[in-house]
Parts: C-alpha cells; sequence; structure tokens
C-alpha cells in the first residue's frame, strides 16, 4: 500500500498540464508587469517637450536704441487687442486668421484715424482705398491667407452688420491684408470658415501675443526659413511724450537675413540670389523657396500718440526701413504694406448726428515736428517684430514641403563673431 499510487482519472493529465501552462503564462505576463511596465512609464514621465524657442531679445540682443514697451508686443498700446485662429489639420492645411482690433467697443461708432501706405503693391489688401481716402479705420484689422481674403472679409461684415447699434448700417469697410501661404497650404481649399474668422475676433485679447507659425502666420515661409506672426514695441521717453508704438507683422518674404547688420542669411549660406552668383548663367532650380525672395508681408503699425491720418502715412512710410534693416528686398512678386493708426481718445472719430454734421470737429494731433521719434519707433519695432517671427517659428511640414525654423544655435554664434552680444 505504501508504495501504491492511485492512479490518476482518465483526461487528468490533460487538465493538470493545461492549468499548469495558464499558471506559467500568467506568471510571465505578472512579472513582465512589474519589471518592465514601471520602466516604461518611468521613460513617458522623463520625456519633456522642448523648450519653446525664444525671441530675439531673450537669447540677449538688443535691437535699436529705444526701450520696449512692457510686453514688447503690439498690445503695449493701451485698449489695443490680438486674436488668432490656427488651422493645423491633416497633412496639406497650415493657414489661419490673425485679428487686431483697435479697441474694444464699435469700431464703426467709434472710428480711429489711419492709413495704409504700400511699399510694393503685389497683395489683395481689401479695403485700403476707402482708408486712405477718409483716413479712418472702422473694423477690425484682419490677416490671412491671399485666397480667403473674401470669404474673411465677408465674416467680417457678418460681425460688424451684428453689432449693436449697427442696425441701419449699410455700408461697411472691412480692412483684410493677406499673404500667400500656397507653399505649406494647400491655398486652393480656401479652408477658414466663418467661424473661424469670428473666433479670432471675439477671442481677441490683451497681453502676451502668440507668435511664430499662429494664425495668420501658421503657413508662411521668411528669408527661407519658416516664417509667421511676430510683433514688438517701443517706447518713447517721458521728455518726448512717452508714447508707446506697437508693431506687429506677417512676414513671408525674402531677400538676404540682416541682424542687427550681420550677414546671417549669408552666412547661413542661404539668400536672394544665392544661386545665380554661385554660378552665372547656370541653370537655375525650378524648387528654390530657400532663396526665393518673393512673397508679402503686412505690418500693423498701432500708437495712442494722438497723430492724424496724414503723419499716420508717414509713420507706415517709415515701416518699410525697419523691413529695409532686416534684409528684405521688396522683389516685383512682394506685397509689401503697412497699416498704421492711432488709439488715442484725441483723434478718435465718432459718430456724428444730423445736427453734428455741418460743424466743425475739435481734433488735438501731434505737429510735423513732434512726429520724427515716432518715426524711429516705427522701424526699430518693425525690425524687431520680424526677427520675433522667425525666432518663434518652428520647422513646419506641409504640401510634401518641409521649411526649417531659422537654426538660432548658428545665428547665435554669427552674432556673437560679429560682436553684436555677449559670449555666454
Amino acid at each position: 500500500m505504501l508504495g501504491t499510487q492511485a492512479s490518476p482519472p482518465a483526461g487528468s493529465n490533460t487538465t493538470m498540464t493545461t492549468a499548469k501552462l495558464s499558471v506559467y503564462f500568467l506568471t510571465v505576463l505578472l512579472v513582465f508587469l512589474i519589471t518592465e511596465a514601471p520602466s516604461q512609464m518611468s521613460t513617458n514621465q522623463n520625456q519633456t517637450p522642448a523648450p519653446p524657442r525664444q525671441r530675439i531679445r531673450e537669447l540677449g540682443v538688443k535691437v535699436g536704441i529705444l526701450p520696449t514697451g512692457q510686453l514688447n508686443t503690439i498690445t503695449d498700446v493701451e485698449g489695443v487687442l490680438v486674436g488668432q485662429t490656427t488651422l493645423n489639420r491633416g497633412d496639406n492645411i497650415r493657414t489661419g486668421v490673425t485679428a487686431i482690433l483697435p479697441h474694444s467697443g464699435n469700431l464703426f461708432r467709434e472710428k480711429v484715424p489711419g492709413s495704409v501706405f504700400v511699399g510694393n503693391g503685389f497683395g489683395k489688401l481689401a479695403g485700403s482705398t476707402q482708408v486712405n481716402e477718409l483716413g479712418e479705420i472702422e473694423t477690425p484689422i484682419l490677416l490671412t491667407s491671399t485666397l480667403s481674403v473674401p470669404r474673411v472679409a465677408d465674416a467680417l461684415l457678418d460681425y460688424m452688420l451684428a453689432l449693436p447699434g449697427n442696425e441701419d448700417v449699410q455700408s461697411v469697410n472691412p480692412l483684410v491684408g493677406e499673404t500667400n501661404d500656397g507653399y505649406l497650404n494647400d491655398i486652393r481649399g480656401r479652408h477658414i470658415t466663418r467661424e473661424d474668422v469670428l473666433s479670432a475676433i471675439k477671442n481677441a485679447k490683451g497681453g502676451a501675443v502668440d507668435e511664430g507659425c499662429v494664425g495668420a502666420g501658421t503657413g508662411t515661409v521668411a528669408f527661407g526659413f519658416k516664417g509667421g506672426i511676430g510683433t514688438s514695441s517701443q517706447k518713447l521717453p517721458a521728455n518726448l511724450g512717452g508714447y508707446p508704438v506697437g508693431v506687429l507683422v506677417q512676414t513671408n518674404f525674402g531677400g538676404v537675413l540682416t541682424i542687427n547688420g550681420a550677414p546671417v542669411g549669408q552666412e547661413l549660406g542661404r539668400f536672394y540670389l544665392k544661386d545665380e552668383l554661385a554660378s552665372p548663367g547656370a541653370k537655375v532650380p525650378q524648387n528654390r523657396k530657400e532663396t526665393d525672395a518673393d512673397g508679402s508681408v503686412i505690418i500693423v503699425i498701432a500708437t495712442n500718440a494722438p497723430v492724424d491720418a496724414r503723419n499716420l502715412r508717414r509713420m507706415a512710410a517709415r515701416s518699410m526701413m525697419g523691413l529695409a534693416r532686416t534684409g528684405a528686398s521688396a522683389t516685383n512678386g512682394s506685397g509689401d504694406y503697412a497699416i498704421a493708426f492711432s488709439t488715442s481718445p484725441d483723434v478718435r472719430l465718432g459718430s456724428l448726428s444730423q445736427n453734428e454734421r455741418n460743424t466743425p470737429r475739435s481734433i488735438k494731433s501731434l505737429a510735423n515736428d513732434s512726429v520724427s521719434p515716432l518715426f524711429l519707433a516705427v522701424i526699430e519695432a518693425t525690425e524687431e517684430a520680424v526677427y520675433n517671427s522667425l525666432f518663434k517659428a518652428t520647422t513646419t511640414t506641409g504640401k510634401g514641403h518641409t521649411v526649417e525654423a531659422l537654426p538660432l544655435d548658428r545665428t547665435m554664434e554669427i552674432l556673437r563673431k560679429h560682436g553684436l552680444m555677449s559670449p555666454r
């Protein structure tokens, strides 16, 4: 009996084998979860996103001689609001809308003096002729993609006509600027909708402004690198009035990138006419976006200095000098426009009643001799806004093309070599 083992029931060997296998696989799975999963979780937790790219002053480069406003943005001009809608979908949609509001009220009833200056007119700036004829801006200023101008203008009309107090309005002059983002964006698709436009306007706010590949700058290219939205501000000293001047740009143009006088584009090997100069008479490559200078730029200038439309036009003209400092070449195919306005209550153009239309207005504006410092502020703020559009933009792929961001490390090395910033 002691040496005798009872025979197992029929089929029990199969059952025990299956049970042992199940236990084995469960044990292996448990060991894997204990040993591997924590390490994977730890790896994911330790992965941090790349730090955001910095603006040019944040990297230790001073532009110009004037001090900046508090945030160094166009919103340093009190009352100015900026809103943006960014469309970055699938492989081919890289576009958007940027809205600049001179103030938060009903612009049709409280117009601001304004003017448009044309550096080169290869563009579709809707509403510019009436602005220059009357010296007034009566809607938010919207920036977008070239073929979306009509749809954006139509949505802007919807917004203006729906504002309380505009029930009897039968004529509105929407002001819409553009640059062509067709290299990275399906521009023919005209993907911007009424809701996108209204969102940009209704979400407009003061304070910090997003820059780089956002809003109307989502699909743009500048100096062969990724362009976009950039902004800056300068503030005059108190003995010159203490007025701020803010600038916002949508950069989509080319030339020979120059930063504080340093030939950055040349030293990075990416500049206009590079191929032609290297091999005179040789066949130029068809796809040469890196050295193509055609495109456009929209420059929006704001100040609270009491400046009338005539001197605002003179200020807008000076922005082209700031553009030139960056190395822009203003080619035949580049639409270079500047829009300037003042938010000062002293020059605000409120609606007139029927009885007031034949009486003189009382407007207090600066004399010609007082605006020269404002000219310099426009030049410097435009220059820095262009740099910020490049410094904040990131490498972008769309429509089968990739446009690299400006390489900041190499750019800083070039600026150090030319003595334009302190060695770290």
